[in-house]
């Protein structure tokens, strides 16, 4: 097991937090942690990398002084992902980063997606970046403070950040016309649920599934007109739901494995990404 506690439980537990405590990672979670992330920088084949950073750490004493624009305040360490210019595959990104995400979670610890809400400047002058590689996602990762911030309270309650799309808005039986129940879904209700609690880029929860016969369909519904410069925050959210799908399946052991499928039917307005078959 990746992970001590279920999986599903990890997702149901994880919250965006944006006000920490200013106190350091201990430092035996911490390399928990960085062992975490360099396992799963080895056995990548994406052209980047991720890294976590503390202030007391000897490399990262500007950490404090990396910028957030206000929208987080008393964090002292960072998990910051690292993109080759050339590299495309924001999805698997995604999933690779919210595998941390949740291992993070799973030692205690609080996070929160930073995607446009960072100084990218900043960070990646800090970072000793090379000339092909930039940052397109960071999140700080500590303790929560146990008190929030009124402005974290507002800005959660403005993005809506615990609401989420009913299941008749994101998951489809056969067609994008005829709404999937939970009883037709019967032993992949867990997973789709676990889909449908995943955090997304200002709460948009792009991802839409369809059903078919022993398959379900990974679809993108984009945003029109959101989306930052140089990296596909929406195939990004695509990778979180398919992380979700995909390790709460094989908890219940629901075996299954990932096919790209050609000249899919696709709805209008949605982009075909991927399919689970079992």
């Amino acid at each position: 097991m990746e992970f001590e506690k279920s999986v599903i439980e990890l997702i149901k537990m994880r919250t965006s937090s944006r006000s920490f405590d200013q106190e350091n990672i201990e430092s035996l979670t911490l390399k928990k942690l960085k062992d975490y992330i360099k396992k799963s920088n080895e056995e990548t084949k994406l052209r980047a990398r991720v890294i976590v950073i503390q202030s007391n750490d000897n490399d990262s004493r500007k950490a404090k002084k990396l910028g957030t624009y206000g929208v987080i305040s008393g964090a002292n360490s960072f998990i910051i992902g690292i993109f080759e210019k050339e590299e495309k595959d924001a999805l698997k990104f995604g999933y690779l980063f919210e595998k941390i995400i949740l291992f993070a979670t799973d030692l205690g610890l609080q996070t929160c997606w930073l995607g446009g809400t960072f100084n990218k400047g900043n960070f990646e002058e800090n970072m000793s970046l090379v000339d092909n590689e930039f940052i397109p996602i960071v999140s700080p990762v500590g303790i929560k403070k146990e008190k929030p911030r009124v402005f974290e309270s507002v800005m959660r309650k403005v993005i809506g950040a615990n609401k989420r799309k009913p299941w008749s808005e994101l998951f489809f039986e056969t067609d994008s016309l005829v709404p999937l129940s939970e009883g037709s879904a019967a032993q992949y209700a867990v997973p789709l649920e676990m889909v449908r609690l995943g955090p997304s880029a200002s709460n948009k929860q792009p991802w839409r599934i369809i059903k078919d016969e022993n398959a379900y369909h990974f679809f993108l519904c984009r945003t029109k007109g959101y989306g930052v410069a140089g990296y596909d925050m929406q195939k990004n959210d695509i990778g979180i739901a398919k992380c979700h799908f995909e390790l709460s399946a094989n908890e219940l052991g629901l075996k299954g494995t990932w096919v790209e499928i050609k000249n899919i039917s696709t709805p209008n307005d949605w982009e075909y990404c991927c399919s689970w078959s079992n």
